[in-house]
């Protein structure tokens, strides 16, 4: 809690991924890929509960193992390919509304595939909300391609993606552009269900590392995430 704020995060995590098979509990570098995003959120000092969503009674059971709690099973119809990410945050934030009576004011996602965000972050986010009063906080990274510098071919010719006449020969006089990294999402409850969205004119940016932006998609992001554990966090940044 922060303030009066009650905070719940929430993990989900289905059974069905495709491009890592049983991505949210392979093993990364000793543990669970899952345990690092709950061991994380349970140190936070704000976030007042730990909830995994999934349809897998496997994921279920490890997450219970790593003290995160799973009070439901999500729906399949829920944990598909083409699910919209919303979809079950709005599930768990009915269930806890109207099946336990549980009024709550901050929602936060937390993806298992970013295992490199920390509990700072995560506090930062629910801080950076609460105290300018914000709709929702989103992370994001520096992103690692400008779209200054980006192409589309148009006719077998390549012009510039972005057409404001302006030209940077250098890397260094490059506007300083952002993308979403997921790692958090945070949100004020009726905001999300009112707009099923996370984003709004009161969006405020939650600025992370490219370490702790790192987003398991596939292998290569697998195997690059395991590299920066076993160095250590006190060399991440002789990494990059």
């Amino acid at each position: 809690m922060i303030g009066n704020k009650c905070v719940v995060a929430i993990i989900p995590a289905r059974g069905g991924s495709k491009g890592i098979p049983r991505k949210n509990i392979k093993n990364l570098n000793g543990k669970p890929l899952i345990a690092y995003t709950i061991e994380e959120a349970l140190k936070s000092k704000y976030v007042d509960r730990v909830i995994v969503s999934t349809e897998d009674l496997e994921i279920a059971e490890i997450s219970k193992s790593f003290g995160a709690e799973v009070p439901f099973f999500r729906p399949k119809e829920l944990a598909q390919d083409d699910t919209p990410g919303i979809e079950p945050i709005i599930h768990a934030i009915n269930y806890l509304l109207n099946d336990e009576n549980y009024n709550f004011d901050y929602v936060m996602c937390l993806q298992c595939t970013s295992p490199l965000r920390n509990s700072k972050q995560i506090d930062e986010a629910i801080l950076e909300m609460y105290n300018k009063d914000a709709d929702s906080a989103v992370s994001v990274c520096e992103s690692e391609v400008n779209p200054y510098w980006m192409k589309v071919i148009k006719n077998g010719k390549m012009v510039d993606y972005l057409n404001d006449n302006k030209f940077y020969a250098r890397r260094q006089d490059l506007p300083i552009v952002y993308r979403l990294n997921g790692a958090i999402y945070i949100a004020k409850v009726g905001i999300i269900l009112k707009n099923k969205n996370w984003y709004t004119d009161n969006t405020v940016p939650i600025i992370m590392d490219k370490i702790s932006s790192v987003d398991i998609d596939d292998e290569i992001d697998f195997k690059f995430a395991e590299f920066i554990l076993k160095q250590g966090a006190d060399n991440y940044g002789k990494i990059i």
